[in-house]
Formats: structure tokens, sequence, C-alpha cells
């Protein structure tokens, strides 16, 4: 699929998800280029936003919200064998996404938000909750948190890793969601992983956003 929006800024993505339009703003400082997904356009209509794409299948979208766009903006796509989340990552393209409207509402959706992560992983997206964030961890990264952080780590299937500043360090476990996971470990010192496949999604505090990109995505 052709990219809609390609920048070399981060990225804000809306979906129609509940949401706290307060997030919303404060990831707009750090990721500037807003785009929604079908549904979010309605949250981003109604606090004056103007994103510089619509992209889902506009099943989500009123009438009068989609009067209220901008039509070159609204990117239409029929197709029902993906989400709009989904739908959303094929069509952009930048340094990170951070995802906001994908989770707290239905499970089925939020399940299915995790999923396009690992689907998708060419995409550094993080998704945005009211309590945490989540995201696909890369193969190996290293990220700075104070002592006693919570860290979860949720294999998506089968995978086994290293860990160094964990509590509970993760080698020599077979991790998988039929088998064992990781959530509720704590930070005991620098964070340093390393995963034999990218299966593995990592929880964290949403205070910790700012650490998470700089992670993901160094600064030269």
């Amino acid at each position: 699929m052709a990219e809609i929006v390609h920048t070399p800024l981060f990225m804000t993505l809306l979906g129609g998800a509940p949401t706290h339009f307060r997030h919303v703003i404060q990831s707009l400082k750090v990721a500037p280029i807003l785009v929604c997904a079908d549904g979010g356009a309605e949250l981003a209509v109604a606090n004056n936003l103007k994103p510089e794409a619509v992209i889902g299948d506009m099943d989500s979208l009123s009438p009068d919200t989609r009067a209220k766009l901008d039509a070159t903006t609204v990117y239409p796509i029929a197709e029902q064998d993906s989400t709009d989340f989904e739908k959303c990552l094929r069509s952009v393209a930048a340094p990170a996404i951070l995802a906001h409207g994908f989770t707290g509402g239905r499970l089925d959706h939020e399940l299915a938000a995790c999923t396009a992560l690992v689907r998708h992983p060419e995409q550094r997206c993080i998704l945005m909750g009211e309590e945490d964030l989540c995201f696909l961890a890369p193969s190996s990264f290293s990220i700075d948190l104070p002592h006693g952080t919570r860290f979860s780590l949720f294999p998506m299937g089968e995978v086994t890793g290293r860990s160094e500043g964990l509590k509970y360090p993760i080698a020599g476990l077979a991790m998988a969601p039929w088998t064992r996971g990781g959530t509720s470990n704590e930070v005991t010192g620098p964070v340093r992983l390393s995963f034999n496949s990218r299966l593995m999604l990592v929880l964290l505090p949403v205070e910790h956003i700012d650490d998470v990109l700089q992670a993901l995505v160094p600064k030269d």
C-alpha cells in the first residue's frame, strides 16, 4: 500500500476508542503530525484539530464530521481484512508513532491492536493507554528508568531473551502466551534486553514515554 503520510517528525495516531483529550495534546507536543484512524477524527474535529490524514473504512465517521474535514485528507480503504489501526500502520511512515484511542474500549479491539504491533514490526509504534504504554521490543535495546519502575514483558509467541537490570532475569526462560510471561517485573538498574525474535511486548507506566522514545529512536 502506498504511503499516505511520510514525515521526519514523530506522529500522533488517534483512534476511536475512549481516550482523554489532554493525553492527546501532550503527545502532540512531541509528535505534532496528527493522523486519525476512522472515528478518531470525531475527537479531533470536536477539539478543532486538523489531521494530516484520516484513514480507514469510514464506518465510524459521521457525515457531519466528514463534512468538516478537508476532503483531500480523507482516505477511505474499503477492505475488511484488517483493522483501521493496521490500515494506518501500512499507510504512514514516521520515526515513531504515539497511538491513542486503541486501548481502553472493547477488549477485542485492544487485543487486535497488540497483535498489529507484531504484524508491523517495521513501525516504532507505542500504544498509549490511561496508565500504561505498550510497544514491540526491538531485537535488542537499552533503557534507563528509575529504580523500582514496574516493567512488564508479554510474549506474543515463542521467544527467548536475556536481560540486565531487572529484578527477575529472563535468561534461560522459554516464554510464550501459553507457558510463561513476564508481567510485573521491576527495574533494578539500567535495563538491557535482547530477544531471539520480534515477538515480545513491553509494557511500562505511561509517564515514561520520553524514556521509551529515546530508547527506540536515539538522538544523533
